[in-house]
């Protein structure tokens, strides 16, 4: 099965949880997240399956959009409540401070990832590091948060709605916060919405896909079922000659695709219409059905596409 199959990722539930399901029920081995979420996060989970796994690099790149729930006067070892409690104050900032905190926050920064996180640090993973009490040594990266909206506020918590760069660690971003205000906070929940130009609209709940697929097979085991539930949950991926939409298309002639398929370079002559490229820096390359064949780059110049990524 190719192309990428958007998850409404449960609670308590690894990405690499979420994807083992995903391997069982779509009978793929190749699938891959775009991008983790925490055991205690929710939300827009894409997994790229098939040839799109090819493709995971340009789709966990996207921006990201996220609600988040935040408790104040309370810090956590792994800054959100499923942690052990590092301090507590009890003090909840004014609306004001509060306001003002959130907007010191947007924009471009370098943010500190959490110990307990997936960064490595000579080789290994920083949470094995901290759960072993271990130094932890991490380096700040460059991330933006292009959009912060206050949604309530009350009781000690507030919900916040964000839109940031990929890379992004909400519960640093709920740290930074909590210090700021000069009370300590620690995340409470967090719902990803959307992941790049995939959305929660559009997530499949995984005991839906779970069902949708069981059923099927069971009663179809004598019948051929495993074809017919394949067949269904193919409906439910969107193909690959719909993903990474923003980056311009071009059709390659029929010469141009025998060169895409040996890796080499595109020219002007092989391609329907050159100038459909721009001068972006990635292209997709479709054949005369509209299919995704490569995804190209300007490597040399304008008019000189190379296939990065050969997906035929």
């Amino acid at each position: 099965m190719d192309g990428v199959l958007v998850v409404d990722k449960p609670q308590d539930l690894t990405s690499h949880d979420v994807v083992a399901v995903a391997r069982r029920v779509l009978r793929e081995k190749r699938i891959g997240h775009t991008g983790t979420l925490d055991p205690l996060a929710t939300g827009v989970l894409p997994l790229a399956c098939g040839r799109a796994t090819r493709l995971v690099r340009f789709l966990s790149a996207s921006d990201k959009e996220y609600e988040a729930t935040i408790v104040f006067g309370v810090t956590t070892d792994t800054l959100d409540v499923t942690g052990t409690e590092a301090s507590r104050s009890g003090d909840t900032p004014s609306r004001e401070t509060l306001v003002d905190a959130l907007a010191s926050l947007t924009g471009d920064s370098m943010q500190m990832p959490p110990a307990y996180s997936a960064k490595r640090v000579a080789g290994r993973r920083a949470y094995e590091l901290a759960r072993r009490d271990e130094p932890v040594v991490l380096t700040a990266a460059p991330v933006r948060v292009s959009r912060v909206d206050l949604l309530g506020f009350g009781d000690d918590r507030c919900r916040v709605s964000l839109t940031c760069s990929a890379g992004f660690y909400v519960r640093s971003f709920v740290r930074d916060l909590g210090e700021r205000c000069g009370t300590g906070a620690c995340l409470e929940a967090l719902t990803r919405t959307r992941s790049g130009d995939f959305t929660l609209d559009e997530a499949v709940p995984l005991d839906a896909l779970e069902r949708r697929a069981g059923p099927e097979r069971r009663a179809g085991a004598a019948e051929g079922g495993p074809a017919t539930a394949a067949a269904d949950i193919q409906t439910l991926l969107i193909p690959m000659e719909k993903l990474l939409s923003n980056f311009p298309a071009v059709t390659v002639t029929t010469e141009g695709l025998a060169r895409v398929s040996h890796g080499q370079e595109v020219r002007s002559i092989d391609l329907v219409d050159s100038t459909a490229a721009g001068s972006a820096e990635w292209v997709r390359l479709l054949d005369s059905g509209g299919a995704l064949v490569a995804i190209g780059t300007q490597r040399t110049g304008p008019g000189v596409l190379h296939p990065e990524v050969v997906l035929i």
